[in-house]
């Protein structure tokens, strides 16, 4: 990574030089298995005998020609080109040899295993174009984009602009030369290429032009690809989106490619959206699965007007982009598709993200400090989508959603095609809802941290409330108090339900607040704090209403009620308020009721760090065997084929921790245990078997005949995840080997063999690894591009853990690497941080 870093301030400089017009962009991929051609010819115009340079990736550059004069090729160093002594107008023109990758980033070469056809695609964001082609990579640099790509004859050929008919060369080769795209920034540009198979559609937008719509998937998976529900989904969002936001859809196609090995979700190319294949369902998945590809979908979408069409200037605004798709595809889902129950959802999956990471050494405002690429990289998190979807939320309500998307359309209609800051979009809200934001913003954006709500109550003798208050703190190193919109929810026993008897809705700010709208009034056995969950806030059970919910959260009819109610129980657990141990009971108890697949899904993931790292260590053995038997009970009694079911069965794979219970793992995997309406798919089957791999009840040949017998990128995936997962030294250091000694494995490998490397039930081996962890850092990050680096430093270490020892030796590597690369520092420091609040929570529980 050294040299390809860019600083803002040099952006800034580069953009009072330059402004780019257009490019056109050559590329041959019929030169083999690991290089391209790329010939990009850049025209710009600059201050008159500027300096600058663009950015370049290339492990050879065969010529530079600036304005008609050669340039020594010995201008590009270290992923840049000097230019010097620039004309007013320019015409740059280079020609290069890139490589393809296999990390997602750049341009990404993937061969099929099953029938060794060949997929590409490309992955820009945040500085990758120039892995592909000579570009000002930074998204204030806008310009027109025209692509000219030579491929295999039989390849279809996708990018931003319509696909043409290409023009077949006769030796099995055929060149697509594309329209230029509109004014965009380089990092949404994209080329797909390959054997895809493809099915298209259309519809009418709201400007009356015909949308061409196409679906892409690899040949071996496309049996499984649900085209017709992916237009249906894409549809109602255009429709949603397009009235709400007044202007309508602004490019020419939509495209929706489903591609290999793919980091993220999804990628908001313009007009050519890529998806993660784990949206390609081959297997029975849950309706958590189901309900997330619709919002990435919508998200997605909703990223052709924020991010594509007004973009931020620089990566400090990246907000703008993520924050409102997140907030844009929930409320659209909820609003325009089957899946109404979409902000239960949010509150369970992206605000519990987005507390945990509001509470880690390494939060930042929404609007973040951006000093170079490498902080952005580590900036796609909890707090630009989550945390910033939940604030736009707040900001709706407070302005009024009708006043909200007024300021929205108006927002698109005056920056179109351009770059913008924070206040261009306040600027607009203010005008519309009549409300100065320049104090919200400061609060709300510019400063870090979450705040705690919590209820003082008073109770008079004959049992009503004679005090009501919320008690309003904020962490020392962000003592921000903020203004919040909120109701206040009471609920009491009603037979067998736990039922709403009371809600009022008020503005909360200061340190108190008192409310005495609720005195008087008989005091209820919940009391919920942010009821229907309109403000950003971790809230407090009193410890009447968290009894409550230890005995009937499950039942709660409202399961927006029931997220929140849950939400608060694990936030005073982590937060060593409460005991690791009692949330155990909470979750057992009460989960068999729930509803909500995200709520189920989440529950059990926070239940088994609870168990593996959060209970004290001397109950560790028995809570976790507990769990798992609790787990396999739910499974049985859980109805026929429903979600739940699923869900429940595969928890309890993953949390087996006993020889009796891994040889249920193997009996329900050889189907010699059955569930009513469960089929042992070839996912669940592989899941199974990474469980049995953990507890050392299969071998590694085991492993290979299950991968002979299921040949496929997936099957590669949970092969190498079940090896890694092997409870022994031996197996441990080969796949340590594979991952930090060699640099050839494709990223999705990388990433599936080190959560197999550090599954919990491998514990007693991972302290061996300690020293090696830290001896690879520095290493791993030098040499590695950003996406394999992550993976690596922060998938191999070993958190489950969760001791003394592993606090002190990530404390002593931090002291001795100060000079480090501050996002190094932050991946390292976050690691840290989970221990540390693990070794908090584990000396509550001993209590």
């Amino acid at each position: 990574m050294p040299g390809e870093n860019l600083t803002r301030v040099e952006a800034q400089q580069r953009r009072a030089i330059v402004d780019t017009h257009s490019y056109e962009v050559a590329l041959d991929l019929t030169r083999g298995d690991e290089i391209f051609g790329s010939r990009t010819v850049v025209r710009f115009a600059a201050t008159e005998g500027a300096d600058t340079f663009i950015d370049l990736i290339s492990g050879y550059v065969r010529t530079i020609t600036l304005n008609g004069r050669d340039i020594p090729v010995s201008a590009h160093v270290d992923s840049r080109i000097a230019l010097n002594g620039l004309a007013s107008e320019n015409e740059l023109i280079v020609d290069a040899d890139c490589s393809y990758t296999n990390t997602g980033e750049g341009l990404h070469r993937f061969v099929d295993p099953v029938d060794g056809e060949v997929y590409l695609y490309s992955q820009f964001e945040v500085p990758d174009s120039r892995r592909m082609f000579t570009v000002f990579e930074q998204p204030d640099l806008k310009a027109t984009f025209q692509f000219t790509v030579t491929a295999p004859e039989p390849w279809q050929v996708v990018s931003n602009s319509p696909t043409p008919e290409p023009k077949k060369h006769g030796d099995g080769t055929a060149t697509w030369r594309f329209e230029p795209t509109p004014r965009i920034s380089s990092y949404i540009t994209a080329l797909i290429a390959g054997p895809y198979e493809s099915t298209f559609s259309e519809l009418t937008s709201a400007s009356g032009r015909v949308i061409p719509l196409g679906v892409y998937g690899r040949k071996s998976l496309w049996q499984y690809l649900d085209a017709d529900y992916i237009f249906d989904k894409t549809r109602e969002g255009f429709a949603y989106y397009e009235e709400k936001f007044a202007y309508p859809y602004p490019f020419a196609k939509y495209d929706q490619l489903f591609v290999p090995e793919f980091n993220a979700g999804a990628m908001e190319n313009a007009g050519a959206v890529t998806f993660t294949e784990t949206y390609v369902f081959r297997s029975k998945v849950t309706d958590a699965v189901k309900e997330r590809r619709v919002v990435t979908i919508l998200h997605e979408l909703a990223h052709m007007w924020f991010g594509d069409l007004v973009t931020m200037k620089w990566w400090n605004d990246l907000w703008l982009n993520e924050s409102f798709a997140e907030w844009a595809s929930t409320i659209a889902t909820a609003e325009a598709t089957e899946w109404t129950a979409a902000w239960t959802t949010f509150n369970a999956m992206e605000k519990t993200w987005a507390y945990r990471q509001d509470q880690l050494p390494s939060t930042h405002p929404v609007v973040a400090e951006i000093n170079d690429l490498e902080d952005v990289q580590v900036n796609f998190d909890g707090i630009t989508y989550a945390k910033g979807g939940s604030v736009l939320k707040q900001l709706a309500a407070w302005v009024g959603i009708e006043q909200f998307f007024a300021g929205v359309a108006a927002y698109f209609a005056k920056h179109e095609w351009g770059n913008t800051e924070v206040g261009d979009l306040l600027a607009e809200l203010e005008t519309t809802s009549g409300r100065e934001l320049g104090t919200w913003a400061k609060k709300w954006l510019e400063t870090a941290g979450v705040n705690t709500l919590t209820p003082l109550i008073e109770e008079a003798p004959d049992g009503t409330i004679s005090r009501f208050a919320i008690v309003q703190t904020a962490p020392a190193d962000y003592p921000t108090i903020r203004p919040h919109r909120l109701g206040v929810g009471f609920y009491s026993l009603r037979g067998d339900a736990l039922v709403r008897v009371h809600r009022i809705e008020l503005d909360v700010d200061g340190d108190r607040t008192d409310v005495p709208e609720l005195k008087g009034i008989a005091r209820p056995d919940l009391v919920l704090l942010n009821d229907e969950d309109l403000a950003y806030a971790k809230i407090r059970l009193d410890e009447r209403s968290l009894q409550t919910a230890i005995d009937h959260l499950g039942a709660i009819s409202d399961p927006l009620a029931r997220s929140l109610v849950w939400g608060a129980a694990w936030d005073q657990t982590r937060d060593a308020e409460a005991s690791a141990s009692d949330y155990v009971d909470l979750v057992l108890r009460n989960i068999g009721a729930e509803t909500e697949s995200t709520t189920v899904r989440t529950t059990l993931a926070q239940l088994q760090l609870a168990a593996n790292s959060y209970v004290s260590p001397e109950k560790r053995d028995a809570t976790r065997e507990r769990v798992a038997d609790g787990l396999w009970a739910l499974a049985q009694s859980a109805e026929a084929g429903s979600d739940s079911q699923l869900q429940f069965v595969t928890a309890f794979a993953s949390a087996a921790s006993t020889a009796q219970q891994w040889e249920r793992v193997r009996q329900v995997r050889d189907g010699e245990v059955t569930f009513a309406g469960l089929d042992i798919d070839t996912d669940l089957s592989w899941q199974l078997l990474v469980s049995l791999a953990a507890g050392g009840a299969v071998t590694a040949a085991q492993i290979d005949a299950a991968q002979a017998a299921d040949n496929t990128a997936k099957g590669g995936e949970f092969a190498a995840q079940a090896k890694a997962a092997l409870p022994n030294a031996e197996a441990k250091s080969i796949a340590w080997e594979s991952l930090v000694s060699r640099d050839d494995l494709p990223n999705t490998i990388v990433r599936a063999a080190a959560l197999g490397f550090t599954q919990p039930a491998g514990v007693d081996v991972l302290g061996e690894f300690v020293p090696r962890y830290f001896d690879m850092l520095l290493p791993v990050w030098n040499s590695r591009t950003y996406q394999i680096a992550a993976y690596l430093i922060t998938g191999l270490y070993p958190a489950a853990l969760a001791n003394v020892a592993l606090r002190d030796a990530t404390r002593a590597w931090l002291a001795a690497n100060g000079e480090a690369a501050p996002a190094l520092r932050r991946l390292v420091n976050e690691n840290l941080a989970g221990v540390e609040r693990a070794l908090a929570v584990q000396e509550r529980d001993a209590q």
